[in-house]
C-alpha cells in the first residue's frame, strides 16, 4: 500500500481504524464497489464512514452493509440513499473463498479502508478477520503502550 500512497491520484476516502483493535486480521482483499453517480461525487468530497459497516456473502454475491455515504447537495433529481447496501465486485474464486471463511470457519469480513486507486476508481480493502477477546485487546494495547514508551526512551538516550 505504500506504493499506492506515493501515487498522486491515490486518495484515501475512509478508514476503519478500530478494526485492527477489535479483530485479528488474517488476510485482506481488494474489491471494487458498484456506486451511483452522486455517491462518487460525495466520496470525493470526503463524506464517507465505514466504521460500523461489514461485508457479507449472500446468494453468491458480496455486499457492503451499513456503510454511510453523505448526500451530495448538488444532486437534485437523482439522490442516493445514505445507508443502502452496496454490491462489491470480486471474482468467483474469491467469493467462494470468502463464503468458505465466513460460513465454515466463523470469520468476519471487515472493511479496513476505502480509497480511489491510481486510475481514480473507488476500491475497498476487506479484511478476513476473527474477533478478539477482551484479554487479546488488553494485550494489544499493552504492546502498543510499551512500544511507545520504548521509542520515547530511545529518543531521550539517543
Amino acid at each position: 500500500m505504500s506504493k499506492d500512497k506515493d501515487n498522486r491520484n491515490f486518495k484515501l476516502i475512509a478508514e476503519n481504524r478500530r478494526a485492527r483493535f477489535d479483530y485479528a486480521i488474517e488476510d485482506d482483499l481488494e474489491c471494487g464497489i458498484m456506486l451511483e453517480g452522486s455517491e462518487v461525487k460525495s466520496m470525493r468530497q470526503g463524506g464517507t464512514n465505514i466504521a460500523e459497516s461489514y461485508a457479507a456473502v449472500e446468494n453468491g454475491e458480496l455486499w457492503l452493509v451499513n456503510s454511510y455515504v453523505a448526500p451530495y447537495e448538488q444532486a437534485k433529481m437523482f439522490r442516493h440513499e445514505e445507508r443502502r447496501r452496496r454490491k462489491l465486485l470480486a471474482s468467483r474464486k474469491q467469493l467462494a473463498d470468502l463464503w468458505n471463511a465466513t460460513q465454515r470457519k466463523g470469520m468476519t469480513l471487515v472493511p479496513l479502508s476505502m480509497y480511489f486507486n491510481d486510475r481514480g476508481i473507488a476500491k475497498i480493502k476487506l479484511g478476513v478477520a476473527k474477533g478478539k477477546q477482551l484479554h487479546d485487546k488488553r494485550e494489544t494495547s499493552a504492546k502498543r503502550d510499551w512500544n511507545r514508551q520504548k521509542a520515547r526512551l530511545l529518543k531521550e538516550n539517543g
